[in-house]
């Protein structure tokens, strides 16, 4: 039983990984950063090099960090600085943070 979980924990980070590397490849480059979301997993939270970004939801944190590694992108430790600067932000964004910001 133990190797049919483990089977699944690995098509999972195998999965994450493959998505993780279409994102890379569509945004020139990219890099993560893993933060746990408790129950519900741990969120990867991807930033391209032209400043795109994106994240998946993965079932655990091992897992997450597991595919990060497997698909070969630097990962860091913490969304700031230099790292957090290189997200592009558009009209969208804006909007909804000013919805936030407003109850909306």
């Amino acid at each position: 039983m133990a190797d049919d979980t483990q089977q699944v924990d690995e098509r999972k980070v195998t999965r994450l990984a493959h998505r993780i590397n279409a994102f890379a490849k569509s945004h020139g480059g990219a890099e993560a950063h893993v933060e746990y979301l408790g129950e519900r997993g741990a969120r990867i939270v991807l930033v391209g090099e032209d400043g795109g970004w994106g994240d998946l939801v993965a079932p655990t944190f091992a897992t997450a960090e597991k595919a990060v590694e497997k698909a070969g992108i630097t990962r860091h430790e913490s969304f700031d600085g230099e790292f957090a600067a290189k997200v592009t932000t558009g009209p969208y964004e804006w909007k909804r943070m000013a919805g936030i910001q407003v109850g909306g």
